[in-house]
């Protein structure tokens, strides 16, 4: 299957004929460019180029393709122009619920691109737990809600849009402040401040890095808020865990510190929605998370 980045390649090629050149355009490399003419030529069965030491022509063939190529990146690029009109003239209202934690970084980029890319639709956002969120959406209290990964549920759909890494929450004169990059096993036997089992989705994601660690830290208190958490580490009760935009909460006296719970460990942050939901605005809403998400 084409690529457009692959049509890319060739297009800077074909006008530049000069490898060198058309990765200069394309803020590229030469490597991975000659790389990626290579794969078009291997998909296309043809040879779209004749190459010597000192220079590139394009064969009959790679001048054919040249036209078509031309045409298909245009049509893709005026599909895109036209997704964007549609976006900004998507009207309508539509109600989000949302976790605490996003309150740090996500909500207020996702509402910043709201304004922008989608000023005729009216948005409330009500804060919510993420299973007080599924009753508001059995309910029709809110169409969309932003939550933690919860277990399948019928008649609900979802879809991941963030995922971040976790970090290391320490009282400013704790010795493993210093550290840069604390390592896990360092918290073992560490006063630590967990994630209730209200916050059920942290409270299993740090129980199990921790089980395959072989790590145990001896657990103080437990609260179900991110920002409750911080305010007690903040005291020098202990330290603790949190997803990684939660340093953007304003406490002078904490210090954080990326940490790895293992691989690919990281929290997510989901989109949950009913099907049956024909609010045009949530299709709008939706798409522009995703985008957030892939970008």
């Amino acid at each position: 299957m084409l690529e457009f980045g692959q049509l890319r390649s060739f297009i800077a090629v074909a006008t530049e004929l000069n490898f060198g050149r058309a990765a200069k355009r394309l803020h590229m490399t030469q490597p991975p460019l000659s790389r990626q003419i290579q794969l078009l030529e291997r998909e296309l069965d043809v040879q779209l180029f004749t190459r010597t030491s000192r220079s590139v022509e394009l064969t009959s063939a790679g001048r054919a393709f040249l036209v078509e190529a031309r045409a298909l990146l245009q049509q893709s690029e005026t599909a895109v122009q036209v997704a964007r009109r549609a976006a900004q003239t998507a009207e309508g209202a539509l109600k989000i619920g949302f976790v605490g934690a996003t309150t740090y970084g996500f909500l207020p980029r996702l509402a910043a691109r709201m304004r922008s890319e989608l000023p005729n639709i009216e948005v409330s956002f009500h804060e919510l737990t993420s299973v007080e969120q599924l009753d508001a959406l059995a309910s029709s209290r809110i169409d969309l809600g932003l939550v933690r990964p919860l277990p399948a549920e019928e008649n609900v759909q979802a879809a991941c849009v963030m995922r971040e890494g976790l970090a290391l929450a320490l009282p400013l004169d704790h010795p493993l402040a210093v550290r840069r990059r604390p390592q896990l096993a360092q918290l073992h036997g560490e006063s630590f401040i967990m994630y209730s089992t209200t916050g059920r989705y942290m409270h299993d994601l740090l129980n199990a890095s921790f089980r395959v660690a072989g790590v145990q830290p001896s657990f103080v208190q437990f609260m179900s808020q991110a920002h409750a958490i911080l305010s007690l580490v903040s005291t020098g009760l202990g330290i603790a865990i949190v997803p990684e935009e939660t340093r953007n909460a304003c406490f002078d006296n904490v210090v954080f510190r990326p940490i790895k719970l293992g691989p690919a460990v990281a929290a997510e942050l989901h989109a949950i929605w009913r099907p049956d939901n024909r609010n045009s605005a949530l299709v709008a809403i939706r798409e522009l998370m995703l985008r957030m998400n892939n970008s």
